[in-house]
């Protein structure tokens, strides 16, 4: 497992990887199994992705491979995707490996963090970009779900109780190309940071500034706010080189596994 520089316990680390494993808004058939050394989201209801994954496993050597499979038969017996996260402080060291030899698909993933100060410039004509509220929720559900090839009714739901919470500690983004919604994002708020997620641009529409739109929102609404920074876990293969070129730093790599 590559970490690349991580200092586990800095002020960076808290804001990288602990605080986004707090970035989820359960729903009412939400399990969350916690304990020390592990978090674990379960939510019948989404079956094809989301509140659906270990967020964070530390186990003793001995009992890791039972934990494991207790985990795995839970969510197949459930018809569930999930996802593991093998962040830099999981444990046992050789975690990643015995999640791989199960067959989970392997991605790694770059947590990423930048100064929200001095966030790029907005973009102008053709592509704007909104806060979603109850009016656009359902426009930005279907361009969600269009974009990561889910059934937007589940995702709909969620996105109108993140709406609805009264904390507002979710918030939701909708790219539009002249006119038509063409990519989506989010961010959680937290105390010191941002954490950005969820971003997605429709295929016909890539190539147009709209991912550079999306996060430069985000930014500017947290530099508003004047929370410092804006962090992400992001695809090495796709959303990392993106990040790069705005700003973002590599913090630590890490693996995600999933069963998709």
């Amino acid at each position: 497992m590559s970490t690349g520089d991580c200092e586990i316990g800095s002020e960076r680390f808290r804001e990288v990887i602990e605080a986004p494993r707090r970035a989820f808004l359960p729903l009412p058939d939400t399990q969350v199994i916690e304990r020390p050394g592990w978090l674990q989201l379960v939510t019948p209801s989404l079956r094809q992705g989301g509140l659906n994954e270990v967020a964070f496993s530390a186990l003793d050597e001995k009992d890791a491979d039972a934990v494991i499979e207790e985990t795995l038969a839970l969510y197949r017996r459930l018809g569930l995707r999930f996802r593991w996260t093998v962040g830099p402080d999981s444990r046992p060291v050789d975690l990643a490996e015995r999640l791989a030899r199960r067959g989970l698909r392997q991605t790694e993933v770059h947590g990423m963090i930048r100064e929200t100060s001095a966030a790029p410039l907005d973009a102008e004509g053709e592509v704007t970009v909104e806060e979603v509220d109850e009016c656009t929720v359902e426009e930005f559900s279907r361009t969600m779900a269009e974009g990561w090839e889910m059934d937007p009714a589940p995702i709909e739901a969620f996105n109108r109780t993140i709406l609805a919470h009264p904390d507002r500690r979710q918030r939701l983004f909708l790219a539009r190309y002249r006119g038509a919604p063409a990519g989506t994002a989010g961010l959680v708020v937290f105390d010191r940071s941002v954490y950005l997620l969820g971003g997605v641009v429709l295929p016909a529409f890539r190539g147009r500034g709209l991912y550079r739109a999306l996060v430069t929102a985000r930014l500017r609404f947290a530099a508003e706010r004047k929370i410092p920074f804006a962090t992400s876990h992001a695809r090495a293969s796709t959303s990392a080189p993106l990040l790069e070129r705005l700003g973002f730093e590599t913090f630590c790599r890490f693996p995600v596994f999933s069963n998709d």
